[in-house]
C-alpha cells in the first residue's frame, strides 16, 4: 500500500509508504500508481528490452541444449515448464502467421 497525495488536478504528486496529512492510501496494483510508476521510469523503453533480452535468454539455452551442453532436465521444473510454454506460444505465433505455406513448392 502508497499513502497518495495528489496534484489540483487529482494526478498524483507523490507516493509514501508512510501516512502523511491530506493524502489517501492505494493498493500497489491500483491504476493511478501503475500509471505513476510507468510515468517515472528512469529509462523509457525498458520493458521492451526487457522483453527482447528474455528472449535473447530463451535463444541462448535452447543452444546449449541442442550442444548438448545442459539438458532440458537440468532446469529446475518451473523453468522447464516456462520454456516450454514459450516455445509453444512462439510456434502457434509462427504457424498462425505462415499464411502462404512453406518455401518448398516451385513457381
Amino acid at each position: 500500500m502508497f499513502h497518495v497525495l495528489r496534484n489540483a488536478d487529482g494526478s498524483i504528486a507523490s507516493l509514501s509508504r508512510q501516512e502523511r496529512a491530506g493524502g489517501e492510501f492505494l493498493d500497489d496494483t491500483h491504476p493511478d500508481i501503475v500509471g505513476f510508476m510507468g510515468a517515472r521510469s528512469t529509462e523509457p523503453g525498458f520493458d521492451a528490452a526487457d522483453a527482447e533480452f528474455v528472449r535473447v535468454l530463451e535463444d541462448l539455452i535452447d543452444t546449449l541444449i541442442m550442444k548438448n551442453v545442459i539438458r532440458h532436465t537440468d532446469l529446475p521444473a518451473a523453468a522447464q515448464r516456462k520454456l516450454t510454454l514459450r516455445k509453444g506460444l512462439r510456434n502457434r505465433m509462427q504457424g498462425a502467421l505462415n499464411l502462404l505455406g512453406g518455401d518448398d513448392r516451385l513457381l
